[in-house]
C-alpha cells in the first residue's frame, strides 16, 4: 500500500477555477495576459494553490468577462 505517501490536505478548487482549467492553454494565456499576470501562476491559481489576492481576483474577473462574451455570442 502506498496510499501513505500521499499528503493528507488536499486542495479545494472553485467553480471558477475548474472551469479556467477546462480552457484551452491558448485561451488560459490570453486571460493571463488580461489579468497582467503570467500562464505559469495563473495555472497555479487553476489548481488550487496559492497565489496573491490581487492576482486571484483579476483572473476571476477576466474569466466572467470571458464567459459573459462567450454566453453572448453563442
Amino acid at each position: 500500500m502506498r496510499g501513505y505517501q500521499q499528503s493528507a490536505v488536499r486542495s479545494q478548487v472553485t467553480e471558477t477555477q475548474g472551469a479556467f482549467r477546462a480552457l484551452s492553454r491558448h485561451r488560459r494565456t490570453k486571460l493571463a495576459r488580461v489579468a497582467q499576470t503570467t500562464l505559469l501562476k495563473a495555472d497555479q491559481w487553476g489548481r488550487g494553490d496559492g497565489v496573491a489576492a490581487d492576482v486571484a481576483i483579476a483572473l476571476e474577473g477576466a474569466l466572467k468577462a470571458h464567459q459573459a462574451k462567450a454566453a453572448k455570442k453563442g
